[in-house]
């Protein structure tokens, strides 16, 4: 394939590739992929760190001669060279489908989606797959090579928006189900109780994952910028009101940007990443940078 230039990669192009795997190897073209080191935490060789013991420990892991020079019981942390695991849970609802650029939230979710999947298994690393609306619909278990990308693309590729959001449930759900410690990147508008968001994110967090919130946001959804009586359709089925939106813009700017910027805090609050992708962002522009700060701040660079 040639070297895609930047025009290759806006979203407009990308809607006219066809297959997910070529948009996938598209995007990852200009992302550098590599080895990276896995978000968990085990027995290998590489010393981490030093932290207090706690009860429980293994004695086996205390640094004994730390506690003959300091009188202090800590415990050795090492790096685990095995490989990183990592769920793709891409929001399928019905809101998902909202789309004023030709093609919906759902569409570059799933472009993301089927280019990190591309991106984690040419490092030899797993992943996984989760469509969901309230509950999980689809799911592909992490595992790695070429039959689990195409079991992963092809799922994406089959899959179409329906169903009311539920997605702090699904999370709250997942967080105990999800066999393998590892990445859960979460792609969704969040158009869901942000309290129950944030429960969801905890009970990942609670077991053992490392949860990054991804949100899809169209950018009219954003302005409100339409300036002729329309037909505004409720949120999964919920109604329809038909008004002039010049009358109520200002609320409804002043309630979005209140609720992504909630949202945004309580993902700080956890220590959970957040980006925010509009769908008019270039892809690989959008990926790429988030992986380049990503790893800036890792020892590893890992994803």
């Amino acid at each position: 394939m040639a070297e895609p230039s930047a025009k290759s990669l806006d979203p407009k192009v990308l809607d006219r590739l066809e297959g997910l795997e070529l948009v996938a190897r598209t995007v990852v073209e200009g992302v550098l992929s590599g080895r990276h080191r896995s978000p968990l935490r085990g027995s290998s060789a590489e010393f981490a760190q030093h932290r207090q013991y706690v009860a429980g420990d293994e004695l086996r892991r205390l640094d004994w001669k730390v506690y003959a020079r300091n009188d202090r019981l800590v415990v050795k942390e090492m790096f685990e060279e095995t490989t990183l695991s990592c769920h793709l849970l891409v929001d399928a609802s019905e809101s998902m489908a909202f789309g004023s650029l030709g093609w919906t939230k759902f569409d570059y979710a799933r472009w993301c989606a089927a280019a990190l999947a591309h991106l984690v298994i040419a490092s030899r690393d797993t992943a996984g797959l989760v469509l969901f609306d309230s509950a999980e619909r689809v799911k592909v278990p992490p595992a790695s090579g070429a039959a689990q990308e195409h079991a992963i693309l092809g799922a994406l590729e089959q899959a179409s928006p329906a169903g009311p959001t539920g997605v702090g449930a699904v999370l709250k759900w997942l967080g105990g189900r999800l066999r393998r410690r590892g990445i859960v990147m979460v792609f969704s508008d969040f158009f869901d109780e942000l309290d129950a968001v944030a429960e969801g994110l905890r009970a990942l967090t609670h077991g053992g994952h490392e949860p990054i919130v991804v949100q899809i946001v169209d950018p009219l959804e954003l302005t409100l910028e339409i300036d002729h009586l329309a037909r505004f359709d409720g949120l999964e089925g919920t109604g329809q009101l038909k008004l002039d939106p010049r009358s109520i813009r200002s609320a409804y700017v002043d309630e979005i940007t209140r609720h992504n910027q909630q949202l945004a805090r309580a993902a700080s609050a956890m220590g959970v990443d957040y980006l925010r992708l509009s769908t008019a962002d270039s892809l690989e522009a959008a990926l790429s940078s988030y992986l380049a700060h990503r790893s800036a701040r890792s020892r590893g660079g890992r994803l």
